[in-house]
């Protein structure tokens, strides 16, 4: 097999490694955050709050039913907020260098139907509703309510509204699209108003799996009526962009559970719409994504997160959040339970975090638009202003890849016996083999 030469172009940068790497939520249970030092190592940008700590948030936990239990209370009144889980789980994200991503609602409710749904309907005052998450902001951001200066940028309205279009079948929206309109509309222009440096947006769209005429992806908890979702983002964001209801949107959320493929296909449909209603500047942002949990803990479920990581790369996307960081759950792909040890998946994620820490990106010579350089072969390479390059190598393939380096460099593999652990140093022009479903990455050496 004829070996491919790795040749990042580093005279011509094309941009910012971007957060690719970010997670839902964190492998904690309850009040257990020992594994977070493994998210400081692996330079995990974000975490986005979402279904944090299991059904009904725990009952302690970031949904503002937990936050504000009492919704007949004053929202002015310190008293009548619980703060001090959802506290510690911030401060402990903080110490561990992720940034909170926000969600503002609730967790989704599945089995609604089985016994009866509880905080998924719309609130009864949407305005009340953004008081009270104004004072959420302000006591984690401003201090207000012996609070904290936490720096939270992103903060998201609701998650999936458009999950079914039968507000009876709907587990996370007991309403209907115009009263997550109205929810919103209320909702974003009171909170930029108060916070006009913040961004706000939601509203972790179920996705856009119409337009490749799939019904549904697999490993999805979404609707099979995909037409709706499409439906639901078109007049949300014609909505939002009319002049008596224009509203605020720093950033739009969606969901996709489907391949790499698709998923490169469903950024591009979302950054279009966007763009096509005056929203350029609206960040595109899929905040829940996952290969498939029937690999899980494998080395070529590790592959096909990293070769998602680098495809989305240069997609238009500007940020992706694995679902799910926790481990007490399917989606859980990253840490092992059992064993309280991260999975191979995990390791991808670090090799990614490596290049993020060096900030910009190179192009590498006879790569494809989404970071292939050979067939199954995935490849980015980032460098800093010091000189310093690397490149991280995907083989998402039964068989070997021969590879040729065009300088020196530190090469470390994640494969079945090694978690991305150094193996050998490779001088300039020498060859060597990247196994079946493993990833290497390549550090420059002096």
């Amino acid at each position: 097999m004829q070996a491919i030469t790795v040749t990042p172009i580093t005279s011509s940068p094309s941009g910012r490694i971007k957060p690719m790497h970010g997670i839902n939520n964190a492998p904690f249970i309850w009040a257990n955050c020992d594994m977070f030092p493994y998210l400081t190592e692996a330079g995990i940008p974000y975490s986005r709050l979402h279904d944090t700590g299991g059904m009904f948030g725990g009952g302690v936990y970031v949904d503002i039913a937990n936050v504000f239990p009492n919704f007949d209370a004053d929202p002015y009144d310190p008293a009548s907020y619980e703060f001090p889980f959802t506290d510690f789980l911030l401060q402990q994200l903080k110490a561990a260098g992720v940034q909170p991503f926000y969600r503002l609602g609730c967790t989704i409710e599945n089995y609604q139907k089985a016994i009866a749904p509880r905080r998924i309907f719309p609130p009864q005052d949407p305005l009340k509703w953004a008081v009270i998450c104004e004072h959420i902001i302000r006591h984690v951001n401003e201090g207000w309510a012996n609070g904290h200066h936490l720096g939270i940028e992103y903060w998201e309205i609701w998650n999936e509204p458009d999950n079914q279009p039968d507000p009876a079948d709907n587990p996370m929206w007991k309403g209907t699209m115009e009263e997550y309109f109205e929810l919103y509309e209320v909702a974003s222009c009171h909170l930029k108003t108060c916070f006009p440096h913040l961004k706000i947006g939601g509203y972790a769209s179920c996705g856009f799996y119409e337009i490749l005429n799939m019904e549904s992806a697999s490993a999805a908890n979404v609707s099979s009526r995909t037409g709706y979702f499409i439906e639901f983002f078109e007049k949300f964001l014609a909505h939002v962009t009319s002049p008596k209801h224009k509203s605020p949107l720093d950033f739009f959320s969606w969901h996709s559970y489907a391949d790499r493929n698709a998923n490169i296909a469903f950024a591009k449909y979302a950054r279009e719409t966007l763009d096509k209603h005056g929203l350029t500047h609206t960040e595109s942002i899929l905040n829940e994504w996952h290969p498939g949990t029937h690999r899980r803990g494998t080395l070529e479920d590790a592959t096909h997160v990293a070769a998602m990581l680098i495809a989305m790369q240069n997609s238009p996307v500007d940020m992706l959040a694995y679902y799910d960081g926790q481990m007490e759950t399917p989606y859980g792909g990253l840490f092992n339970p059992l064993t309280m040890s991260p999975f191979k998946a995990y390791y991808a994620m670090k090799a990614f975090g490596a290049l993020y820490r060096l900030g910009m990106q190179y192009p590498l010579c006879g790569q494809a638009p989404d970071g292939q350089i050979t067939e199954g072969v995935y490849a980015l390479a980032a460098g800093d202003d010091q000189g310093k390059v690397a490149v991280m190598l995907v083989n998402t393939e039964d068989r070997p890849a021969t590879l040729t380096a065009n300088c020196a460099y530190t090469l470390s593999m994640l494969d079945e016996t090694h978690d991305l652990t150094p193996v050998a140093t490779i001088a300039k022009e020498d060859s060597f083999t990247l196994p079946p479903y493993a990833v290497a990455l390549l550090e420059s050496t002096p």
